[in-house]
């Protein structure tokens, strides 16, 4: 009498590998990196989840009005294992956000703690709101002096 036994963690990872192309527990490629964008008072805050993550391979840069964040988490080192399951990726992670005109970008400040980036963003002076004052009749003084009337040439 023959024995079936049904892994389900097996079989997860057979349809893992047809999705991705790659056999488990080998390195692969990080999909995404999540984060939490919000503005708060006069700046954003954008919080990036990299755990795991060495704090030195963390880059965070902005040009042309782009902001880039990539990150590397390195390969692993125990080769010769049988691995049951191998769910943290391995490799470069990289997120790429368009910032908009109301930016000082010259400010932008980061930091990284307990596995979690955090990314400050300031909002330009000249994109901060302000009350404009609003003059009436009353408030405008008129100068004495005289205007001559331009003179306008018929067509040549």
């Amino acid at each position: 009498m023959a024995v079936l036994r049904f892994d389900p963690f097996r079989e997860l990872d057979r349809m893992t590998e047809q999705l991705l192309g790659v056999p488990a527990g080998s390195a692969r490629a990080p999909r995404f990196m999540p984060m939490d964008l919000y503005r708060s008072g006069d700046h954003y805050v954008l919080h990036a989840d990299l755990p795991g993550i060495d704090p030195g391979s963390v880059d965070v840069s902005v040009d042309n009005g782009t902001l880039t964040i990539r990150a590397e988490r390195s390969g692993r080192t125990e080769q010769t294992v049988d691995w049951i399951a191998s769910e943290r990726f391995t490799g470069s992670y990289m997120r790429q956000l368009s910032l908009g005109d109301g930016i000082d970008a010259d400010k932008i400040s980061a930091t990284y703690t307990n596995g979690v980036l955090t990314v400050t963003i300031p909002v330009a002076e000249k994109a901060k709101p302000r009350r404009i004052d609003i003059t009436t009749a009353e408030d405008t003084s008129v100068i004495a002096g005289s205007v001559e009337p331009a003179q306008v040439e018929a067509g040549s």
